[in-house]
């Protein structure tokens, strides 16, 4: 049974080492806080942080994080730069279903913690790959800039 690093807990996972880290989190775990969208990594609704970097859960078996951490939405605030981006959505109203913005707020972290004052392009760059059906793109960039500005 491998044995995953998730939110800073190492914690046993009942699954082939095939099994994409989505549904080892979602359907062994009970970590429904990441979510399922495409299943092709196209949508950002499954992003996870693997070392700190954003990757798409949906497509990465367990055994790539093998001996690496893996942090969720679950815990994405325990962090101060993830707080401040939680925070920022909060006041700038992001989520309207609500159903991506785990993959938004997980992006907008990783993004954060290598870039302290992202401009447009670095911010759409970020971002690319992490689709909004409710359109909120306006929103999620303002968050991101008064998350920075918070933050600096």
């Amino acid at each position: 049974m491998p044995t995953l690093n998730i939110n800073g807990k190492d914690t046993p996972v009942n699954a082939d080492e095939s099994t994409p880290i989505l549904w080892a989190l979602r359907d062994t775990l009970g970590m429904t806080g990441t979510k399922f969208g495409c299943g092709a990594a196209l949508c950002g609704a499954c992003t996870v942080h693997l070392n700190g970097a954003a990757i798409r859960s949906c497509i990465t078996p367990i055994s790539a994080a093998a001996g690496q951490k893996i942090t969720t939405i679950e815990a994405v605030a325990t962090d101060r730069v993830g707080k401040a981006v939680q925070d920022a959505w909060v006041k700038h109203d992001v989520a309207q279903c609500g159903y991506c913005q785990s993959g938004q707020v997980m992006s907008a972290t990783a993004l954060l913690k290598t870039n302290t004052k992202p401009s447009d392009a670095d911010i759409d760059g970020a971002m690319a790959g992490n689709i909004c059906r409710c359109g909120t793109y306006v929103r999620i960039r303002a968050a991101i800039k008064d998350a920075a500005l918070a933050l600096a």
